[in-house]
């Protein structure tokens, strides 16, 4: 923003309601007298939030804006760095963010995007076919040209308002109110100073050792347990949340191993579900849901979401936890607080963080929203109802077949393809694993070629969905290894990447791939895709069985599931030493074997086990029927006899 068009700017921000007439003065009187930047002078005065000035200014520039506490974060390569000389850089306020080799394109942050001469001399100086300006706060792009040239640690420091205010907030606490912005910047880079320091060679290795010593430290499970009740003894007094984020890591420990995150990542989620409401001991419980639909829990989260951020800043705890906690209120439409994020820009820990606690909220908290304790159905039902606006659709959907069962009633009931999905991002990939199991697949996952190759040498594999970008080798090395196996001459593969060259696509069609897709693409249309390439399959594979445990569904559920689905089978189960099946036909229980029983005395003996393995059969055919009694009347009679055994 040039001096000269600052008038019309604070002219157009009063125009619009964003600030006043005495905050346009007082603006342009600290302009004036103090030599500042209308936007620093607006942000000083506390005229405007800094996101929503830099929404505006980005809607009259059409450009795109980056926050302060995104360029803080941003980890920009070297080869970026060096299209823009530290010296043009600092000469126009211009940060270079991302460079796209293949397109020439250079992207920069700048308080000044319409600024001609700078982007014709960024142009000249890169190299760059062309230069794309988004907009950003004016210290904040000196602070990142400071911090990624200079390695200047604190240069973003003075501009953190909310860890000053928490900072004066818990010194309220302990009554020591007599503390300025200036001081807590001090002392902030005093603490820093102490922290850090420069590490001869000798040092090197030993201290390699210790930091991946300290990464396992603090994501041990004794760690976990140690956290576990450091917690629950914290929120004892609190009697509608007592053990609540004991409960939020247990169902964060269960979807983080559904969608197969590695351990240290699963770990850093559930020190986030532990520690995310420390510090945050008000009236209300702050979950993503009751932020956003009330405005006094709006308020009361804007005071206090980074509570648990500073008050164990000085553990060094994950920095994926730390993002999970700080960004657990925003929401997936954009709307949420701080509102710098929206959709998958916001962290994955904080989109499973908002999904878990507001659902133990719902199913523990009788002061929720709907002030009862809802039934796990009800309180996915609520999830579903705020998918897209709050929560991410996929992750509801995702958490709710983690909870409800659904996962494993869609496998029972489903005649299943044998599917690998080779992707290393887990999230993208779960989705489409959990589309394609309720679409009638079986999928499992693989990280790498490794871990595909494993899969595919059994020879039980009816269809992949393979990524390009792969460890250790790439994914058109993977699909040619596959097509001189026996296995996989004729295995259906189809390339979903994001890579957009059409020599790549045209080499994954060289090497036998059935089609190729770029993402972003609807796991619908995809799974189309890959049902009408099975139909052209000359010849069809028999029907695919299901495993699973009886934790994950009890033996009564599944027989109703398998009775009102008439389906056709053995369910053979294994509990420690102990081994048995119960044959069903079109639903009905034909025959049941534990040991050395058979019959309906098989069938209660079973009914009441908790834990243990399954396998559905479903090309298995019972040679005769034994039990006569109808489902209902089976489950109905070996209820009672539990409930008379007391279990």
């Amino acid at each position: 923003m040039h001096p000269t068009g600052n008038l019309s700017i604070a002219d157009r921000l009063v125009a619009d309601g964003i600030i006043s007439p005495e905050q346009q003065e007082a603006a342009l009187n600290r302009v004036r007298t103090m030599g500042e930047r209308l936007e620093e002078a607006l942000l000083e005065l506390e005229a405007v939030e800094e996101v929503q000035l830099l929404k505006y200014l980005a809607q009259l520039y059409r450009t795109r804006f980056v926050s302060t506490e995104k360029l803080s974060k941003a980890d920009i390569d070297r080869n970026t760095l060096d299209k823009v000389p530290r010296a043009v850089a600092e000469k126009h306020t211009v940060f270079p963010v991302l460079f796209d080799g293949e397109k020439s394109v250079l992207s920069v942050v700048t308080p000044d995007p319409d600024n001609l001469d700078a982007i014709q001399e960024l142009s000249f100086a890169s190299s760059a076919k062309e230069v794309r300006a988004f907009i950003g706060r004016p210290r904040a792009v000196k602070a990142a040209i400071a911090k990624a040239y200079g390695g200047d640690i604190h240069a973003f420091a003075t501009l953190d308002r909310s860890a000053h205010e928490q900072f004066r907030n818990m010194l309220d606490v302990y009554e020591r109110q007599l503390i300025s912005d200036d001081s807590v910047t001090t002392s902030v880079a005093r603490d820093e100073s102490r922290r850090e320091r420069v590490l001869d060679p000798a040092e090197l290795q030993e201290t390699g050792t210790a930091g991946s010593n300290l990464a396992r430290g603090v994501t041990s499970q004794s760690y976990l347990e140690t956290l576990n009740v450091l917690i629950s003894l914290i929120e004892n007094s609190r009697q509608e949340l007592r053990g609540h984020s004991a409960h939020v890591a247990r169902f964060m420990k269960k979807l983080t191993e559904r969608i197969e995150l590695p351990a240290v990542q699963s770990a850093a989620m559930m020190i986030a579900a532990y520690t995310h409401d420390l510090g945050k001991t008000g009236t209300y419980h702050l979950t993503a849901l009751n932020v956003s639909e009330y405005e006094a829990h709006r308020a009361a989260a804007e005071k206090v979401r980074l509570a648990p951020v500073r008050l164990l800043e000085a553990v060094q705890l994950p920095r994926e936890a730390m993002t999970a906690v700080q960004s657990m209120y925003e929401r997936y439409d954009g709307k949420g607080t701080p509102g710098h994020d929206a959709g998958k820009d916001i962290s994955l820990g904080a989109r499973l963080l908002a999904i878990v606690d507001t659902y133990a909220d719902l199913t523990q908290n009788p002061r929720n929203p709907y002030r009862k304790t809802l039934r796990p159905i009800q309180a996915c039902e609520v999830l579903t109802r705020y998918k897209d606006t709050i929560f991410d659709p996929n992750l509801v959907d995702l958490f709710r077949h983690t909870v409800t069962g659904d996962d494993l009633k869609a496998r029972l009931l489903a005649n299943r393809y044998r599917a690998v999905v080779v992707d290393p991002d887990p999230e993208e990939s779960t989705v489409l694993e959990l589309r394609m199991i309720e679409q009638g697949f079986e999928a499992t996952q693989a990280r790498s070629t490794d871990q595909a190759w494993k899969l595919l040498e059994r020879g039980d594999v009816q269809l992949v969905v393979s990524e390009l970008d792969l460890q250790p080798q790439d994914g058109f090395a993977l699909l040619a290894d596959a097509r001189r196996e026996s296995w996989g001459k004729k295995l259906p593969w189809v390339v979903a990447t994001g890579r957009v060259a059409r020599d790549d696509a045209q080499r994954a069609f060289e090497l036998g791939a059935d089609d190729y897709v770029t993402k972003p693409v609807s796991a619908d249309l995809l799974i189309a895709k890959l049902k009408q390439i099975l139909e052209r399959e000359a010849a069809a594979s028999g029907k695919r069985g299901v495993s699973g445990s009886l934790q994950e569904m009890s033996l009564p559920d599944m027989v109703q599931v398998l009775w009102h689905g008439r389906k056709t089978g053995s369910l053979k189960i294994r509990a420690g030493a102990h081994s048995g099946e119960i044959h069903f036909v079109g639903g009905a229980v034909y025959n049941a074997l534990w040991d050395q029983q058979r019959g309906e005395d098989a069938f209660y003996a079973m009914l009441g086990l908790t834990a243990g393995e399954f396998v559905l059969d479903p090309n298995f055919e019972a040679p005769s029927q034994v039990i006569q009694d109808s489902p209902e009347a089976l489950l109905l009679e070996g209820m009672r006899r539990l409930d008379e055994s007391g279990r």
